[in-house]
């Protein structure tokens, strides 16, 4: 999961950003006496910050997610276009020291038409409906892979071995990342399937 550390902003700033994205969230206003707003910095985006905006003084609380600098911005909507569109117009700057943290964004940041793929780095990234029984736990534990750079070609791909979790299955996977930021996955190994978990429900 993409789990950087995050800052929270002052009720100045937030109120600039708030002025600005408002009108880009499609008829949610956020107020910034009781939003709250965590920024953490973009490695593969230099000069820009991930945003997420919170309210939780209403139920259910509302939460939106933002790519941000003080010149542009763009709301994240759970679908690759933005982010794809972003990469090129930017564009993203992809190095052997960040690619991972741009794979644990993408899938996080990302819902394909059939569902959620979740990288999983450790058993607790699995949407467990209770948690499983220590034996479990560990065999589990044994069969999951820390996400891995394994090649880079010539045109400035990177490729990853590493493992997701998809419905009900546990599989591990080949990620190619191209320059551009481009993903797609190939050779695709179940490890596990039938697990109890929650139904692929990603709140917006």
């Amino acid at each position: 999961m993409y789990q950087n550390a995050f800052t929270k902003l002052e009720l100045p700033e937030m109120a600039i950003v708030l002025d600005r994205v408002n009108e880009k969230l499609g008829g949610i206003e956020f107020d910034p006496v009781d939003a709250v707003i965590l920024a953490q910095n973009i490695s593969f985006y230099p000069g820009y910050r991930l945003l997420e905006i919170a309210d939780h003084t209403v139920m259910p609380s509302v939460k939106r997610y933002a790519v941000y600098s003080d010149d542009e911005f763009f709301i994240i909507n759970f679908s690759n276009e933005p982010i794809y569109k972003f990469n090129v117009d930017l564009p993203i700057n992809l190095n052997k020291e960040n690619v991972s943290d741009y794979v644990r964004f993408f899938f996080t940041y990302v819902k394909g038409k059939h569902g959620r793929f979740i990288l999983t780095e450790n058993v607790d990234d699995i949407p467990w409906k209770e948690d499983p029984p220590p034996s479990a736990r560990k065999a589990l534990g044994d069969l999951i892979i820390p996400i891995t750079i394994e090649d880079h070609d010539e045109e400035g791909s990177f490729f990853i071995r590493c493992c997701m979790c998809f419905k009900d299955s546990l599989f591990k996977t080949r990620v190619k990342i191209q320059k551009n930021g481009l993903v797609s996955m190939s050779e695709e190994e179940l490890l596990v399937e039938d697990m109890p978990v929650l139904d692929d429900v990603f709140a917006q």
